[in-house]
């Protein structure tokens, strides 16, 4: 088959499969969001109980405001600005996100049809052999430990999936395939991911569940899953290809989600694990190679 079209038929597979699992998830989604609105009050009252603790802090900071203000400076009269509408949202978000996914297409595409380009050109201007053999052994490392990487982390994804799924269908909150499909893409962005996640099924169990206790019931037993999957069986299974420093995996992810969002979030441990990886290989930059090491 060409390059050209094998790269077309790749690609429609690929969003073909998220445009369908989307069409699955969107009922249960809008119903979910048809109820938020009316259960913010029920929120609110079984929330209740942090009204106070929040109040205090308020009432902290205030003073401690209140403190630094010189005495007679004139103060800032708060000033309402008024936002857009949601039309304007709607339409600003549909088209940064079409916009996204036409630079996300032809990106791929091109980068499909080109191939190992880039490895090639590379090899023909090093000047020596032992510099070649070292780029495409470098290549070839990259390719099988980021592979091994994704596809490890989308294997246990796919098992908290499957077990958040099966512990929302038993606390009684309903739709487990959307829980299971949220905790599976969640948990492609580290720490950041499953925190959102404890916050989400904790407001899906305090809409859901009557007793307060039962409410807080799925997000512990999310937390206890990713727990037990990110602690210990996902570095367990990495530990051979993978041993990097966790604070730099933790300036990776904030730097990347503050240049592309959530794709680079997600992108932030691999790109991070390329580079350890050139630095092993490549002697003058060994020292910082082993500065990464976990």
């Amino acid at each position: 088959m060409p390059r050209g079209i094998a790269a077309i038929f790749l690609i429609l597979v690929l969003f073909g499969t998220l445009a369908g699992l989307g069409a699955a998830l969107s009922g249960p989604a809008a119903d979910w969001a048809q109820k938020l609105p009316s259960g913010i009050p029920k929120l609110q009252d079984r929330l209740s109980f942090l009204s106070r603790p929040i109040a205090a802090v308020q009432k902290f900071a205030d003073q401690a405001q209140q403190g630094l203000i010189q005495g007679g400076e004139p103060k800032a009269v708060p000033v309402a600005v008024q936002g857009a509408g949601l039309s304007d949202r709607l339409l600003s978000g549909t088209r940064t996100f079409a916009s996204g996914l036409l630079e996300t297409v032809l990106v791929l595409f091109f980068l499909l049809v080109s191939g190992d380009t880039f490895l090639r050109r590379l090899v023909e201007i090093l000047p020596r052999f032992k510099d070649k053999r070292q780029a495409v052994d470098i290549s070839q490392q990259i390719e099988s430990d980021v592979s091994a990487y994704l596809v490890t982390i989308t294997i246990m994804n796919l098992a908290v999936g499957v077990a958040t799924g099966t512990v929302m269908a038993f606390c009684g909150v309903g739709d487990p395939l959307l829980w299971g499909t949220v905790a599976f893409l969640l948990n492609y962005i580290p720490i950041l991911g499953p925190m959102m996640g404890v916050v989400v099924f904790l407001l899906a169990g305090l809409l859901s569940i009557d007793t307060l206790w039962g409410a807080f019931l799925p997000a512990g037993l999310y937390l206890v899953i990713h727990l037990v999957e990110g602690e210990t069986v996902t570095p367990m299974l990495l530990a051979r290809r993978f041993t990097i420093n966790s604070v730099l995996v933790i300036l990776s992810l904030v730097f990347w989600y503050w240049m592309w969002g959530v794709p680079g979030a997600i992108l932030s441990t691999p790109m991070l694990a390329i580079i350890k990886i050139i630095c092993d290989r490549v002697r003058p930059l060994a020292a910082f190679g082993h500065f990464m090491e976990g």
